[in-house]
């Protein structure tokens, strides 16, 4: 088979708001038998790998802490490496803002103050934070977000506002994108899940409900891709894709037979 590690997306893959999506924790047994090593990895930033193990491991997935991560670990990482001493107004939930902290960054709820402008997901998201947007950077300083995610799947269906949706209207506002979006696709999640999984893409499987976020960073890597048809996309978005999956799967209690194939 070749492979000996999984990338597993969560929201929309393993789980739909508190409830764990049929036959998932039979696919996460199958790629565990199967000797292969995993990383939950999801794009919502506001827990980190502690609490999504935590998470996990409640809805009958045991897992350990170094096994799960979020864009908001991504982002706190790339923080501590290139913006360690620089002052974050973050536009985020708590705990996202809880991430830095115990990082040890500053963060400044004064705009005159920030260096780097970090935009996220937040339930409280208004008019005001537009505002501190541009007070912040509106003279060109550093503009970050932590995940690309328009929306994400709600447990009854519906689809909810994600960090890219809020990212997007900052962009608008401020007249321009971001210096970097820190979760997946991103070439710096990418090179943190394979870090943390010590391999390499081509031993390396990608499991995920999204096209342009889970598929895409995999794809671009040379990882196996697999779509599960449980979350956002569907075979029918393909057509309409650069993202052409190298398997298509209704759940992840199928992945035995993307094994099966390797």
């Amino acid at each position: 088979m070749g492979m000996d590690g999984a990338i597993i997306d969560l929201d929309g893959t393993v789980y739909r708001g508190g409830t764990v999506i049929p036959g998932a924790p039979e696919g996460v047994r199958t790629l565990r038998n199967a000797g292969l090593d995993t990383l939950f990895f999801s794009n919502n930033p506001v827990r980190d790998g502690t609490e999504y193990a935590t998470h996990l491991s409640e809805m009958g997935i045991p897992t350990d802490p170094h096994e799960a991560c979020s864009s908001g670990v991504v982002t706190t990482q790339y923080l501590r490496e290139h913006h360690a001493d620089d002052e974050i107004l973050v536009i985020g939930a708590e705990g996202l803002r809880e991430q830095l902290h115990g990082a040890k960054l500053h963060v400044t709820d004064d705009p005159e103050e920030a260096d780097i402008l970090l935009a996220s997901w937040t339930p409280q998201f208004g008019y005001e934070d537009l505002q501190r947007a541009l007070d912040a950077v509106n003279d060109g300083g550093t503009f970050l977000g932590t995940d690309p995610d328009r929306t994400f799947p709600a447990e009854d269906g519906r689809h909810i506002p994600g960090s890219g949706s809020m990212i997007g209207s900052v962009a608008a506002t401020l007249g321009r994108d971001p210096d970097a979006i820190l979760g997946k696709p991103s070439e710096t999640a990418q090179e943190f899940a394979l870090s943390r999984l010590d391999t390499t893409a081509e031993s390396c499987l990608i499991v995920g409900d999204r096209l342009n976020t889970d598929l895409a960073m995999g794809d671009r890597a040379g990882m196996t891709t697999v779509l599960t048809e449980t979350g956002i996309a569907s075979t029918a978005d393909i057509e309409t894709s650069p993202v052409d999956p190298d398997f298509v799967i209704d759940s992840l209690g199928e992945i035995d037979d993307v094994l099966a194939q390797l």
